[in-house]
Protein backbone atom coordinates (compact mmCIF):
# COMPACT_ATOMS: atom_id res chain seq x y z
CA UNK A 1 0.00 0.00 0.00
CA UNK A 2 2.76 2.70 0.62
CA UNK A 3 4.36 1.98 -2.78
CA UNK A 4 1.32 2.71 -4.47
CA UNK A 5 0.42 5.87 -2.82
CA UNK A 6 3.85 7.02 -3.56
CA UNK A 7 3.30 6.37 -7.01
CA UNK A 8 -0.05 8.07 -7.03
CA UNK A 9 1.75 10.84 -5.27
CA UNK A 10 4.38 11.05 -8.39
CA UNK A 11 2.44 10.77 -10.83
CA UNK A 12 -0.08 13.48 -9.57
CA UNK A 13 3.38 15.95 -9.20
CA UNK A 14 4.20 15.12 -12.99
CA UNK A 15 0.94 15.45 -14.55
CA UNK A 16 0.72 19.08 -12.47
CA UNK A 17 3.78 19.81 -13.62
CA UNK A 18 3.37 18.77 -17.54
CA UNK A 19 -0.48 20.76 -17.25
CA UNK A 20 1.48 24.22 -15.86
CA UNK A 21 2.69 26.40 -18.95
CA UNK A 22 4.69 29.28 -18.29
CA UNK A 23 3.37 32.67 -18.88
CA UNK A 24 6.57 33.67 -21.10
CA UNK A 25 5.68 30.48 -23.35
CA UNK A 26 2.08 31.70 -24.88
CA UNK A 27 3.12 35.86 -24.22
CA UNK A 28 2.89 37.57 -27.17
CA UNK A 29 5.92 40.58 -27.70
CA UNK A 30 4.87 42.24 -31.27
CA UNK A 31 5.16 46.34 -32.38
CA UNK A 32 2.99 47.89 -35.16
CA UNK A 33 5.36 50.03 -36.64
CA UNK A 34 4.79 52.34 -39.81
CA UNK A 35 4.17 55.35 -37.73
CA UNK A 36 4.74 58.38 -40.49
CA UNK A 37 3.41 56.80 -43.41
CA UNK A 38 2.02 59.75 -46.00
CA UNK A 39 0.41 60.11 -49.52
CA UNK A 40 -0.53 63.43 -51.01
CA UNK A 41 -3.18 64.06 -53.05
CA UNK A 42 -4.63 66.78 -55.40
CA UNK A 43 -8.25 67.11 -53.70
CA UNK A 44 -10.18 66.60 -56.95
CA UNK A 45 -8.81 63.54 -57.86
CA UNK A 46 -8.44 61.17 -54.91
CA UNK A 47 -7.09 57.62 -55.32
CA UNK A 48 -8.57 54.09 -56.47
CA UNK A 49 -6.24 52.25 -55.37
CA UNK A 50 -3.76 53.14 -52.61
CA UNK A 51 -2.55 51.33 -49.75
CA UNK A 52 -0.61 51.92 -46.11
CA UNK A 53 1.72 49.06 -44.31
CA UNK A 54 0.83 47.57 -41.53
CA UNK A 55 4.30 46.42 -40.37
CA UNK A 56 5.10 44.17 -37.34
CA UNK A 57 8.23 43.03 -35.65
CA UNK A 58 8.29 40.55 -32.74
CA UNK A 59 6.14 37.22 -31.55
CA UNK A 60 2.76 36.43 -31.63
CA UNK A 61 0.88 33.31 -31.40
CA UNK A 62 -1.99 34.14 -32.48
CA UNK A 63 -3.45 35.62 -35.99
CA UNK A 64 -2.89 39.35 -36.44
CA UNK A 65 -5.73 41.13 -38.11
CA UNK A 66 -5.31 44.72 -39.44
CA UNK A 67 -6.92 47.20 -40.94
CA UNK A 68 -7.86 51.16 -41.37
CA UNK A 69 -9.95 53.79 -39.44
CA UNK A 70 -11.14 57.15 -39.36
CA UNK A 71 -10.68 57.68 -43.10
CA UNK A 72 -11.79 60.85 -44.98
CA UNK A 73 -15.56 61.06 -46.21
CA UNK A 74 -16.50 58.34 -48.90
CA UNK A 75 -13.15 56.30 -48.38
CA UNK A 76 -13.17 52.94 -47.40
CA UNK A 77 -11.06 50.02 -47.20
CA UNK A 78 -10.30 47.33 -49.77
CA UNK A 79 -8.87 44.63 -47.74
CA UNK A 80 -6.19 43.97 -45.46
CA UNK A 81 -3.67 41.62 -44.47
CA UNK A 82 -3.86 38.81 -41.73
CA UNK A 83 -0.38 37.52 -40.35
CA UNK A 84 -0.30 33.82 -38.83
CA UNK A 85 1.20 33.10 -35.83
CA UNK A 86 4.92 33.20 -36.34
CA UNK A 87 8.34 35.32 -34.98
CA UNK A 88 9.94 38.03 -36.82
CA UNK A 89 12.46 39.47 -34.34
CA UNK A 90 14.97 41.76 -35.56
CA UNK A 91 13.29 42.50 -38.87
CA UNK A 92 9.49 43.20 -39.35
CA UNK A 93 6.94 41.25 -42.00
CA UNK A 94 4.34 43.72 -43.91
CA UNK A 95 0.92 43.88 -43.94
CA UNK A 96 -1.23 45.55 -46.45
CA UNK A 97 -4.14 47.74 -45.83
CA UNK A 98 -5.79 48.33 -49.26
CA UNK A 99 -8.06 52.05 -49.62
CA UNK A 100 -9.67 53.48 -51.87
CA UNK A 101 -9.59 57.02 -51.37
CA UNK A 102 -12.10 59.43 -52.09
CA UNK A 103 -11.90 63.33 -53.46
CA UNK A 104 -11.83 65.29 -50.24
CA UNK A 105 -11.36 69.34 -49.80
CA UNK A 106 -7.98 70.21 -49.32
CA UNK A 107 -6.40 69.98 -45.65
CA UNK A 108 -5.12 66.93 -44.07
CA UNK A 109 -6.23 64.00 -42.30
CA UNK A 110 -4.72 61.15 -40.05
CA UNK A 111 -6.04 57.89 -40.22
CA UNK A 112 -4.86 54.81 -38.09
CA UNK A 113 -3.63 52.00 -38.90
CA UNK A 114 -4.73 48.95 -36.61
CA UNK A 115 -3.29 45.21 -35.84
CA UNK A 116 -5.05 43.18 -32.95
CA UNK A 117 -4.19 39.45 -32.15
CA UNK A 118 -7.61 39.19 -30.78
CA UNK A 119 -5.89 40.00 -27.04
CA UNK A 120 -3.85 43.17 -28.28
CA UNK A 121 -4.89 46.11 -30.47
CA UNK A 122 -2.15 48.93 -31.29
CA UNK A 123 -2.60 51.47 -33.94
CA UNK A 124 -0.43 53.89 -35.48
CA UNK A 125 -1.15 57.49 -37.09
CA UNK A 126 -1.10 57.79 -41.02
CA UNK A 127 -1.54 61.02 -43.26
CA UNK A 128 -3.74 61.51 -45.94
CA UNK A 129 -2.51 65.62 -47.52
CA UNK A 130 -5.50 66.91 -50.02
CA UNK A 131 -3.39 70.05 -51.68
CA UNK A 132 -3.14 71.28 -55.13
CA UNK A 133 0.80 71.25 -55.53
CA UNK A 134 0.60 67.13 -55.01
Amino acid sequence: MRSSRGVGLVLGSVLALLSVTPASASASTWTLRGDGQRICLKPETGHPGAYFFAQVDGSWAATITTGIRNLPPGSFSTGASSLPPGSHDGSYVNGFVGVHIAPAPAGKYFPEVWASDGSESQAVRVEIDFAAGC
